[in-house]
């Protein structure tokens, strides 16, 4: 009697984006909300965010293996989190469980009682890890080397749409006209000519700005440099003749595939002689803001990666379209990844 094969079945689109994202960095908190252990969720995962007594920012799996309760509602003690039930602690580097009160022997703890612990990095003001071995580096533009930036985390947003989705408003310019009349002003409807580059997984252009009489009239004129890169990262970089340099950055988190928190916020290089940072993050949260009524009801709410419905693009989209070129080209690199790690490949 022969067996009968097996086959594993090629990965949809899908698939690769969400394999792609669980090997790539996102925030996961903001570095002032640390002063007690937060909770959070990436793509599904239960996560608990704490700094040590130390000062390291430490991100770790949230359910304790005792009994099940959740660690983002116990204390630090030392390098570890407490569970608020039986007061078991975790070692927020490794995971491994450090102290069980209910023991007299803390050598006879379960060797196998262990919480999963991730990597952990500070910057842009917040906290970030990574679900699985990274492909590429955490972001670290280099149009923001040489300046010393001074970052204001904002209030973070919840949108039901995907990374994807959201990163590609960010980075639109075709809607200005429509949705940020406030903020900007009177635009013109029609687009000229986008000079867009990509290298890679990273996608920039450059952009004037005419201030116009809107929110963002203040400052005068400037020169925008747009920059993403794939999956979750997209800033607009404003040099200014006169003031210096200021930043407004986005980074959607996923909460799971079509769901994201986005964790933003605004620099200013320290010297910069424009508004203050807390002005600044008003009128980029304005912005912000108009756009959520129409984002969050965009269908789907992912970009279609396997082309389940029809899109139709122009000129415009020209950024759009490199930024999924990008992201595309990240699905790749992580399959590689993958394969030579000994997994399997799309």
């Amino acid at each position: 009697m022969s067996t009968p094969l097996t086959t594993t079945a090629p990965l949809t689109k899908r698939e690769q984006a969400e394999r792609a994202m669980r090997h790539s960095w996102f925030p996961v908190a903001r570095s002032v909300d640390l002063a007690t252990p937060e909770p959070a969720v990436l793509l599904g995962e239960q996560l608990v965010v704490f700094r040590d007594a130390d000062g390291n920012a430490r991100v770790t799996a949230r359910r304790c293996p005792h009994r099940g309760a959740d660690l983002s509602l116990g204390n630090v003690t030392g390098g570890s989190i407490g569970c608020p039930y039986h007061g078991w602690r975790f070692d927020g580097a490794d995971g491994g469980c450090t102290y069980v009160p209910s023991l007299p022997d803390q050598s006879k703890i379960p060797p196998k009682a262990a919480i999963r612990s991730y990597p952990a990095v500070e910057r842009f003001g917040h906290v970030w890890t990574v679900l699985e071995e990274p492909v590429v580096e955490l972001y670290d533009p280099e149009e923001w080397h040489g300046h010393d930036l001074v970052w204001l985390a904002a209030d973070p947003l919840n949108s039901p749409t995907g990374v994807a989705a959201a990163i590609e408003n960010f980075r639109d310019v075709a809607h200005f006209p429509f949705v940020h009349q406030v903020s900007m002003g009177p635009t013109p409807e029609v687009v000229e000519p986008l000079q867009v580059r990509r290298d890679g997984i990273d996608v920039r252009m450059e952009r004037p700005l005419d201030a116009g009489d809107g929110d963002w009239a203040n400052q005068g004129d400037c020169m925008m440099a747009y920059h993403c890169t794939a999956p979750g990262f997209a800033s607009i970089s404003y040099h200014y003749e006169q003031a210096g340099l200021r930043v407004v950055a986005g980074f959607p988190s996923p909460v799971s595939y079509e769901q994201v928190k986005v964790f933003w916020g605004v620099a200013n290089d320290r010297d910069f002689k424009g508004d203050s940072l807390e002005e600044c993050l008003r009128v980029e949260e304005m912005v912000y803001l108009e756009d959520m009524p129409v984002v969050e009801n965009l269908s789907p709410r992912e970009v279609p990666w396997d082309a389940e419905v029809p899109e139709f693009s122009v000129p415009a989209d020209l950024f759009t379209l490199n930024y999924r070129r990008a992201f595309a080209e990240l699905m790749n690199r992580t399959a590689r990844h993958v394969e030579a790690a000994g997994g399997v490949a799309p």
